[in-house]
């Protein structure tokens, strides 16, 4: 099993900045994100994609083309392809903005890497957004601005929050119901667990 981290770009919402890979570390470029990457001087490892958001881009060493009737969206087939290398911790730029139905399906991959015992950050203009399943996780003192936590699961068990301006201990969320929304950092550290279910945090950055 890889130790690194797979860096995926996708044709989405650009923000205002890009990964920094270091060696072991995998970067794949999801279909129109080649162009954000060549246009900041990097070059990907992989470039995936149906082309539907750009032409095929000439010239690139490692190419995978997928057919445009499939099951996978880009996004996803280049997970599968870093999961192939044996990599399990996945940081998504592009997958937001433009068609919601997009940005949806990216935060539904982050709960599925979730339930899979991986890890996976979706990165939009100035939040972040990631899963836990049956885990936590911890924010140092320097985070500021709001945090929302929401139940992907139908029901998410024992969901304890400290240090945050409004906590919770062994508390049961419901994907039917916001209790989570708009929490916010206070300068402490902090930490958000849950002890069954699928849990989506999203926190301004």
């Amino acid at each position: 099993m890889c130790c690194g981290n797979c860096y995926i770009v996708g044709a989405g919402e650009r923000i205002d900045f890009l990964p920094a890979p270091e060696q072991g570390d995998l970067l794949i470029a999801a279909d129109g994100g080649y162009a954000w990457l060549r246009e900041n001087g990097l070059e990907p490892d992989l470039v995936v994609g149906d082309f539907d958001s750009m032409d095929e881009p000439a010239g690139a060493a490692h190419l995978v083309r997928l057919p445009r009737v499939k099951d996978d969206t880009d996004t996803m087939a280049a997970v599968r392809l870093g999961q192939a290398r044996g990599y399990r911790r996945f940081h998504i730029f592009g997958g937001t903005g433009g068609r919601f139905d997009h940005t949806l399906a990216n935060l539904q991959l982050l709960a599925w890497l979730s339930r899979r015992g991986e890890q996976g950050w979706l990165y939009g203009p100035d939040w972040t957004a990631t899963a836990i399943t049956g885990g936590a996780v911890e924010f140092g003192p320097e985070h500021r601005g709001m945090i929302s936590v929401f139940a992907h699961s139908d029901t998410v068990r024992g969901v304890t929050i400290q240090g945050l301006k409004y906590t919770l201990s062994g508390a049961e969320l419901d994907n039917g119901f916001s209790l989570g929304v708009s929490n916010e950092f206070t300068g402490v550290p902090s930490r958000v667990s849950a002890e069954e279910g699928t849990l989506l945090v999203v926190w301004e950055r």
